[in-house]
């Protein structure tokens, strides 16, 4: 699918100069089938000038001087891209590692190794100032997330910086892979339309597996998969890098992780954009209950992207569809040609997975649609990267358990089951069911980061629609939280929205390549 137009520097400056100047784009009367927001124009381009802000600015990005040595893994890294580098650029990519407490917490515990790429055009010194590209825990969570980044930003951010990818808590180099297979399958394919006492009870028992499997081979240092964890790192990470300061886009809990950082560390941010964070202090269950309506705002928007084509392969309704396929495969799982089964549990967690990535969508209905035909292939190998060998359920469930405060009981559990199930049709079940699996894990996890980031420069906020991740009113609250913040809400859809849409590229890639300071309330269309 072809990315958003790429805008040369002076005419990213025009841009955001004229959103600056008060030229904030009013809500969207346009249908919602617009929300990948590919095809969107521009922002507008009047050369008002913008107004000084006073006492504020923007740090200029700062040479690196690495500690780290770091050796050429491009041809490796390369070959793992979903799609081909764009024609108008040659990468350079090169791999390292960051040695860091197994547990910033527990110092008895021990070292943990994360890995670290940096990934520039290869006609760019080697020293050009670091960009720290953080993605979210269910996504892209490893290093390679940077080398994702640089195949879509703009040429002008890639001459102005080195994208910097560090690996999450268990993914990538620090991989965690330590739960039984029974444990892990029974998790995921959970029924997200039974709660009653004796499946809690089942399921119960399989989480203890896992947290008892889990703690055993780490020796005790499972509770440092955290995002608490993960700010450590990245302060240990700039330290390595040789720089004052440190720039950044964080996208999810890795831009939760961003904003902890900036509030311990308010004097080492730099140009720093938090994309889609999590609300800054809500806990269980209204956590959960919060990601239940997002992800029902995003199938909403999936489905009305669906139907705006005439072969829509869900039909005209693709809300009873997936219901239906959901019911059905309750009591008829399908059997793949290896023995696996797609249970209405993984189907589930097929379709939040997808619905973070819109360029996906189209590949994402037909998947669904074979399904509903008995073909189960499709969403079975969409699933493979989360649950199968080596997958990234382990890392994501040890990272969302920790990071709660509070454990609910099965009673709890099956009672807010019932009435998210009604409130929440396709995913109310499952996100209470998940509450479950963090029942056995240690309580008590730690406490939100304090602090306002005093001191720190502007820090851009950017919140998405229909966030499968979490309201766009998280986002605003993490906004709201930090004293230099200026939100910029897009009406589009998907986990992340830089850079999927010109007028957030134009704002975001202004404050990277030009240091201009957003105008806070900025409002982008679908």
């Amino acid at each position: 699918m072809a990315r958003p137009p790429r805008h040369a520097v002076a005419a990213v400056l025009v841009c955001l100069a004229a959103l600056v100047a008060g030229c904030t784009v009013g809500p969207s009367q346009r249908p919602p089938v617009a929300v990948r927001g590919e095809n969107m124009p521009a922002a507008p381009t009047s050369p008002a000038d913008q107004p000084p802000l006073p006492d504020v600015s923007l740090p200029a990005p700062e040479q690196q001087h690495s500690s780290m040595p770091f050796t050429d893994c491009t041809e490796d890294e390369l070959a793992m891209l979903p799609t081909p580098v764009p024609s108008d650029r040659t990468l350079r990519v090169e791999c390292s590692e960051l040695t860091v407490p197994a547990d910033p917490d527990q110092p008895g515990l021990g070292a943990a190794s994360l890995g670290v790429v940096r990934v520039g055009l290869a006609s760019s010194p080697l020293d050009n100032p670091p960009l720290l590209a953080l993605g979210d825990s269910t996504a892209v969570p490893s290093a390679r997330n940077a080398v994702r980044l640089a195949e879509q930003v703009s040429p002008e951010v890639l001459q102005q910086y080195t994208l910097i990818g560090l690996d999450r808590r268990g993914a990538g180099e620090d991989l965690l892979d330590c739960a039984p297979d029974n444990a892990r399958a029974a998790l995921v394919d959970a029924d997200p339309g039974k709660s009653d006492e004796s499946t809690l009870d089942s399921l119960l028992e399989q989480a203890r597996a896992v947290v008892q499997e889990c703690n055993l081979a780490l020796d005790g240092g499972l509770s440092g998969y955290r995002t608490s964890a993960s700010a450590s790192d990245i302060e240990l990470l700039r330290d390595a890098l040789g720089v004052d300061r440190l720039s950044a886009i964080g996208v999810g809990d890795g831009a939760t992780a961003l904003a902890d950082w900036a509030r311990t560390t308010p004097t080492a941010v730099g140009r720093l954009v938090l994309d889609g964070p999590t609300h800054p202090t809500l806990d269980e269950p209204d956590l959960s209950e919060s990601r239940a309506g997002a992800a029902e705002a995003a199938f909403g928007a999936f489905a009305v992207a669906c139907t705006a084509r005439a072969d829509c392969p869900l039909g005209p309704d693709p809300r009873a569809t997936v219901i239906a396929l959901i019911q059905r495969l309750r009591t008829q799982p399908l059997a793949g040609a290896d023995g696996e089964r797609l249970t209405a549990g993984a189907t589930i967690t097929a379709l939040l997975a997808g619905l973070a990535e819109p360029r996906d969508w189209p590949e994402l209905g037909r998947a669904l649609a074979a399904a509903n035909t008995g073909d189960p292939a499709p969403l079975l190998t969409r699933l493979a990267p989360l649950v199968g060998p080596r997958g990234q359920f382990d890392g994501m469930l040890a990272a969302s358990c920790n990071d709660a405060r509070r454990r609910l009981s099965p009673g709890e559990i099956s009672d807010l089951a019932q009435r998210w199930r009604t409130t929440y049709p396709i995913f109310g079940g499952t996100f209470a069911l998940r509450l479950l699996d963090c029942a056995p894990w240690p309580a008590g996890g730690p406490a939100p980061a304090t602090g306002q980031a005093d001191g720190a420069p502007p820090i851009l906020v950017i919140g998405t629609a229909a966030d499968p991740r979490g309201p766009q009113d998280g986002s605003r609250r993490t906004a709201d939280s930090l004293a230099s913040a200026r939100f910029l809400g897009w009406q589009g859809s998907g986990t992340g929205a830089y850079p999927r849409t010109p007028c957030v590229s134009s704002v975001v890639d202004a404050m990277l390549v030009g240091g201009i300071i957003p105008q806070a309330g900025t409002l982008c269309p679908p």
